[in-house]
């Protein structure tokens, strides 16, 4: 009995502690259930709480966008840029178009001390007085980013002989690397001296063998078409030129070329020196100088009075006032060069040039042989030439411009500045130039008796000069110049072979500003 009891019990203990781990069991699972379940949603809810924190600052975005006024689109503007030389230009926001202004003035005052004029005949007196020798304004830039032009009217001159009105007109292709191709109306680089910018010439004038050198055909403002490769070191060229702006069109025009090689034999910051050698053809003479014809009064007592034309041969002349431009007075002088018997059939300039820098020490000189062909006539030669020396008392050296092959002017390395203590740049410098324009003539013999003689006289000119550059757009020049020029009467009227030279003196000072 006790036994069947305790079996009993025991079933029923066994029952009742598997019925209880069972239920624990399930109760502790149910709870772990429970607690992922709470986890998981509270991962929900704080993943859609950042998502709701996105969105709403998502929203005030598109509200503050909504807000805003509506912005049409905007296309990059033009810009404004600043050359090396400081020149200011508006450009295209592709840098394929711009525009800049450019322009310049110079203005002389000169005055004549000592003029000794040898014979009653030609000029007895020279006037002081002020040129406004050049005044340039115009503009520049690019098109279609290979392109270049440039076009400058220059209103000076207002004693020269040259005329006012166009000075630049001109285009250029700059695609092909070291590479330029011209059209239009320019200075030539013809001659070292000329290849200088007019800015950049250390004395007021050129010398005077180089203006008759570019006389035949070039100039300031001479048509031509042409290409010039240039590096740092060799510079080569090769232009057609043609009629300038103030020569009559509309008949036989004039026609030339020239080329030109140059080379820097050394090129190191602190020295130079350059070589050149260049070749001046003048192809075909203008009619009567490129002047009009001259016309002449005839009475008919049927028609009334009738204009008609003087014939008119091809024929140049060349001449230039003392290397200043005030008083327009010219004393070497060729007179015409062809006439209707012996016409002007071509002429030719050979030119020779040197130029160097130590430092601030400079110096520059060409040699020039002229050779003028007239039909049925011995050619007529001559020549001429100039050396000058300069020297930079600051300091600075001429720098080498390799796109004319030529030196440009001072730079002062300190703009004027009196509170600094700066002064700009000052610089002394000496010229010797020297033409004689005679040929197939001895004194003691009238031009009227040979066509073949020229006797335009020998000019011998002396130049001292002090230059101040004050910064880099302005510059103040002194110059000092002493003329001996040595003719004699070649005329049918008065001593035949008497001196009718004349001995100058002149003081020149010049204001100039350019940019």
């Amino acid at each position: 009995m006790h036994v069947r009891s305790l079996l009993l019990a025991g079933s029923v203990a066994g029952l009742a502690f598997g019925t209880f781990h069972s239920t624990a069991g399930a109760a502790i699972a149910s709870a772990q259930t429970t607690q992922q379940a709470i986890t998981a949603q509270q991962a929900q809810i704080d993943y859609l709480k950042h998502q709701l924190e996105i969105m709403s600052e998502q929203l005030q975005q598109m509200q503050v966008k909504a807000a805003a006024p509506a912005k049409a689109d905007v296309k990059p503007a033009p810009k404004v840029t600043q050359s090396a030389s400081n020149k200011f230009a508006i450009e295209s926001a592709d840098g394929q178009y711009s525009i800049g202004l450019t322009g310049g003035f110079q203005g002389d005052v000169g005055y004549y001390p000592g003029f000794d004029a040898q014979s009653k005949t030609g000029p007895q007196n020279l006037h002081a007085g002020f040129n406004a020798r050049r005044a340039r304004i115009g503009v520049t830039g690019k098109a279609a980013g290979d392109f270049a032009y440039t076009f400058i009217y220059d209103a000076g001159n207002s004693s020269d002989a040259t005329p006012k009105g166009i000075n630049t007109a001109q285009v250029s292709y700059l695609g092909i690397k070291n590479l330029a191709i011209d059209f239009g109306y320019s200075n030539v680089n013809f001659t070292l001296d000329q290849a200088t910018s007019s800015y950049d010439t250390i004395f007021m004038e050129r010398a005077t063998p180089s203006n008759i050198a570019t006389a035949f055909n070039g100039g300031d403002n001479r048509s031509n078409i042409g290409a010039r490769y240039f590096n740092d070191r060799l510079w080569v060229g090769a232009y057609v030129t043609g009629p300038a702006p103030g020569e009559v069109h509309g008949q036989p025009e004039r026609i030339g070329a020239f080329q030109r090689v140059a080379y820097q034999v050394l090129a190191d910051p602190n020295y130079s020196l350059h070589v050149g050698f260049a070749v001046d053809e003048l192809f075909k003479a203008p009619l009567n100088n490129g002047n009009a014809a001259a016309t002449s009064l005839t009475y008919d007592p049927v028609k009334g009075i009738v204009t008609t034309t003087v014939p008119s041969a091809y024929s140049i002349s060349l001449s230039d006032q003392p290397e200043l431009r005030v008083d327009p007075a010219t004393f070497v002088n060729s007179g015409s060069l062809g006439s209707l018997t012996n016409p002007l059939s071509g002429a030719q300039v050979y030119d020779l040039e040197l130029a160097g820098n130590y430092g601030p020490l400079f110096a520059q000189g060409e040699y020039f042989h002229y050779s003028v062909d007239r039909e049925g006539l011995p050619t007529a030669s001559f020549d001429g030439g100039y050396g000058l020396i300069a020297y930079t008392l600051t300091g600075e050296s001429h720098k080498y411009v390799p796109g004319t092959a030529s030196y440009a002017r001072i730079v002062p390395a300190h703009a004027f500045s009196p509170a600094e203590g700066f002064w700009g740049a000052w610089e002394v410098a000496g010229r010797v130039s020297y033409i004689d324009m005679t040929s197939n003539f001895h004194s003691g013999q009238t031009t009227s008796s040979s066509s073949a003689a020229l006797n335009g006289g020998k000019q011998t000119s002396y130049t001292v000069g002090l230059n101040w550059y004050p910064n880099s757009y302005m510059r103040f020049e002194l110059n000092y110049i002493h003329t001996d020029f040595d003719k004699v009467n070649s005329g049918t009227s008065g001593t035949l072979g008497a001196p009718i030279g004349a001995a100058i003196d002149a003081l020149g000072f010049r204001t100039q500003v350019n940019w």
